[in-house]
């Protein structure tokens, strides 16, 4: 769950921040969605160390943890991106009224144009919900800019949930078939992003991808023992988290292409 961090003031936001090993650990959140021992070995140093400066950012609501869907054993941390936004922007006119610092992230890109379109392709187990969603939103959010696909290591037909919570959105995604992501192994994207936590253990290589693979670890929204009905507010809930990172995924990949983009 997210702390509001409600108490968090700017000076301690900043204090935060201002840590070396804090800072490195949030650098590696904000690639990817990682373990406890992933993080240890990433940054070299200590468990226990790790895990004491999570459990600081976690209190601030700049961190948050669930468990893992693979192994209840393990958990996986990710960075409030949207929080640490609206920390940042308090920062400036905390210390003087004046200095405001708007962190906008992008909802659409209509009328922005590269030379190559960035492409990130989006895996789950089923295709049935969670990829499919982050696909419809990603090319829908991006005004078509960034192309997006989806795929399932054990393919199931779409839920209708999925296509309901879409609908709402003014997306419809009725007419799309789940795939198998061996369909894509020979296909270069920008990002390869796993949703869940089985796929991640199995994710097979992708050309190009070994810099740029990251995981997002999200929840099945179709639990098996749920009817359509009682998994609704679950699928909801998975269409806002997919929201509240892919603006942020948007404004790095707009950013990448324009950077090789440039004379």
């Amino acid at each position: 769950m997210v702390n509001d961090g409600a108490s968090v003031s700017p000076s301690r936001f900043v204090q935060l921040l201002a840590d070396e090993q804090r800072w490195r650990l949030l650098q590696e959140l904000a690639r990817s969605d990682r373990k406890v021992s992933e993080l240890t070995e990433l940054v070299g140093r200590p468990q226990n160390l790790v895990s004491y400066h999570l459990a600081s950012l976690r209190n601030a609501g700049i961190v948050s943890a669930r468990r893992s869907s693979a192994d209840r054993r393990d958990t996986y941390y990710r960075i409030e991106m949207r929080r640490c936004a609206d920390l940042l922007c308090e920062v400036g006119p905390a210390l003087q009224r004046g200095l405001r610092l708007d962190v906008v992230a992008p909802q659409t890109l209509e009328g922005r144009s590269t030379r190559r379109r960035a492409s990130v392709l989006f895996l789950c187990t089923g295709n049935s919900a969670r990829s499919q969603m982050a696909e419809a939103l990603l090319e829908h959010h991006s005004g078509g800019a960034i192309r997006a696909r989806s795929a399932g290591s054990h393919p199931k037909p779409l839920h209708p949930n999925a296509v309901r919570v879409m609908a709402e959105r003014g997306i419809d995604i009725s007419k799309c078939k789940s795939k198998h992501l061996d369909r894509f192994t020979q296909t270069r994207f920008d990002r390869v992003i796993t949703l869940c936590d089985k796929v991640r253990e199995i994710c097979p290589p992708f050309p190009g991808a070994a810099e740029v693979t990251a995981h997002w670890s999200m929840p099945d929204p179709a639990s098996e023992d749920a009817t359509d009905e009682t998994s609704y507010p679950t699928f909801k809930r998975t269409a806002e988290e997919l929201e509240s990172r892919i603006p942020f995924l948007i404004s790095e990949l707009m950013h990448d292409t324009e950077r090789r983009d440039a004379p």
